[in-house]
């Protein structure tokens, strides 16, 4: 890997992205994350993981210099295309990833934080969907998640502005989870990533895919893949387990069965 490495600490992944200056997604680079998805996926020991840059920036955007070698307007749409597999298999993942985001999120490098599933910003943070500025638009996906995180106005208002937003405004917004002072971003990412580390991989499994039942599916429709879940989580060890742990008041020893 030239630009991204990864390793497990407490049954997290850190997803560690490095493109001086400016962490640029360069078509190499989703590649990478690619292989590093399924690495993560395959990989027993690990319940959860972050994703955050090296340097100044989380992802200052897609790496416009790689968009002057496109010729067409079919060449242009494979590329948004590719980068929205990529991170379709991200938010597809069985295990939660959460975004650690600090010096700026624009354009794809947004659109890749808001396929995680989780995101803490650090204050001071920018957020931002600037492709308009370019004469262009979202094109990895981020007309459409960006509506279902904060509302169409909201959404409306970056897309067509293309101006940025704050990490405290962001929070406010519901664009992230958590706004943290600068320097704390990876650490309270972390500390999210060990507390879900800490339940049963069945359950989360189930929760992350009923999650993405809920925005695009009717009520009916999320409602009844709740209840088939529901009673395949209470037929689980670890729910008995969890059971019987808060009635004797300790903490439950999860087998992942």
């Amino acid at each position: 890997m030239d630009h991204l490495q990864w390793r497990v600490e407490d049954h997290v992944a850190h997803i560690v992205f490095e493109r001086p200056p400016a962490n640029a997604l360069a078509a190499s680079v989703l590649s990478e994350l690619s292989v590093v998805l399924d690495e993560i996926e395959s990989d027993t020991q690990v319940h959860a993981a972050v994703l955050y840059g090296e340097g100044r920036f989380f992802a200052a955007g897609a790496d416009i210099k790689e968009f002057t070698n496109v010729e067409t307007s079919s060449g242009f749409s494979d590329l948004g295309t590719n980068g929205q597999k990529v991170f379709d298999k991200m938010e597809a993942l069985t295990k939660p990833v959460i975004a650690a985001i600090h010096g700026a999120a624009l354009g794809g490098g947004l659109e890749m934080a808001m396929a995680c599933h989780l995101r803490v910003a650090t204050e001071d943070a920018k957020l931002g969907l600037p492709e308009t500025t370019l004469g262009l638009i979202p094109g990895y996906a981020g007309s459409q998640r960006l509506p279902e995180l904060v509302g169409r106005p909201k959404a409306g208002e970056m897309i067509l502005t293309g101006l940025p937003i704050t990490g405290e405004e962001a929070e406010r917004w519901g664009l992230v989870n958590k706004a943290v002072p600068e320097g704390e971003h990876v650490k309270a990412a972390v500390e999210i990533a060990r507390h879900i580390a800490s339940k049963s991989r069945i359950t989360t499994e189930m929760g992350l895919e009923l999650l993405r039942y809920a925005i695009p599916a009717s009520r009916e429709e999320g409602s009844r893949k709740e209840a088939e879940l529901f009673g395949r989580a209470f037929a689980s060890e670890d729910a008995k387990e969890g059971i019987q742990a808060f009635i004797e008041k300790r903490k439950p020893a999860f087998k992942n069965k």
